[in-house]
């Protein structure tokens, strides 16, 4: 199966459906009209899981990277700039989770992988830093099931070494 969104092609090849999951065509089965949430880019189900794709592809990359700052104001331009990614991901995850809660859809559990052209470094720490904040892997004493059990933010290259079966391609 596959998906074309925000500049990229995935090809889930044994997914048991997958779909641009923030569709803006009113006429598509997967078109949510007019919310004040997000909508993670991609949804992709597989017998055990559920994929959440959100794509990035950005003309500056290096606007987020605070270490190569040259001065101070750089850096603090370079970091606010990386925490409103964070949040803009963080929000895209638990926004498309409360679409699927409220579609009677989340009855596996949930992989987030974010697809972005940043370097190595920043992706880790990015997926670092969501992983903390949303929360993956952690459910409280008195929840029944966790959010997500697996969050991870890569660049294309990465993506394909990680993800063989399901090759994705800049289109």
């Amino acid at each position: 199966m596959i998906v074309t969104s925000d500049g990229y092609q995935i090809d889930f090849t044994d997914a048991i459906s997958a779909f641009k999951f923030d569709e803006t065509d009113k006429t598509k089965f997967t078109y949510h009209g007019v919310t004040a949430l997000k909508a993670v880019d991609i949804i992709a189900e597989f017998p055990s899981a559920y994929v959440f794709v959100e794509i990035k592809d950005y003309q500056k990359p290096e606007d987020f990277d605070e270490i190569n700052a040259h001065d101070e104001v750089e850096k603090n331009t370079k970091h606010l700039n990386y925490k409103r990614l964070k949040n803009y991901l963080k929000y895209k995850f638990r926004d498309s989770f409360l679409y699927r809660f409220a579609e009677n859809k989340i009855s596996k559990p949930i992989s987030y992988i974010c697809l972005i052209n940043l370097d190595n470094a920043l992706n880790t720490k990015m997926s670092k830093d969501l992983r903390l904040e949303l929360p993956i892997g952690k459910k409280s004493t008195r929840w029944v099931n966790e959010f997500s059990h697996v969050c991870n933010v890569l660049n294309l290259k990465k993506w394909n070494d990680n993800f063989p079966k399901w090759p994705a391609q800049k289109i």
